[in-house]
């Protein structure tokens, strides 16, 4: 059984825009070598970014969040998870990975999820730390 996986929006968003590991990060999930999750709060934050950030149309924004949808597993988040990030955005995750049942959040946050490590017996790793990961369990 594939791993379960939350993707941060800061991650999709450097897939899209950038490439790179989080790029080969999303390509994991879309290609079925894990089980991608994410949540409404997710997607309207990638849907915003990719707006704002990388200068989509609504149009072309929302044909991402779509096909985003075809492979990610979208998880109903209710605002349990509390009092733990100065971000509720970050909450919305940390929740979306609870609820979930993943194993791994994986994040470019360096400021308030990276730290944290570990949720609930989550881990929470950067892209490049999930790949190394991933390849040292192949081997």
């Amino acid at each position: 059984m594939p791993q379960r996986v939350v993707f941060d929006s800061n991650v999709i968003i450097s897939a899209i825009g950038w490439g790179g590991k989080p790029r080969q990060c999303l390509s994991l999930a879309q290609d079925g070598k894990v089980h991608g999750l994410t949540c409404s709060a997710i997607l309207d934050e990638v849907h915003q970014k990719l707006i704002q950030k990388l200068r989509f149309s609504t149009d072309r924004a929302q044909r991402y969040i779509e096909a985003l949808r075809e492979f990610l597993e979208v998880i109903s988040t209710t605002g349990e998870v509390k009092g733990v990030c100065k971000d509720p955005k970050d909450e919305a995750v940390l929740e979306c990975a609870v609820l979930g049942k993943a194993s791994y959040l994986v994040t470019g946050d360096r400021d308030h999820l990276l730290p944290i490590r570990e949720f609930r017996g989550i881990l929470i790793v950067s892209p490049a730390e999930f790949l190394r990961i991933l390849e040292s369990d192949s081997t």
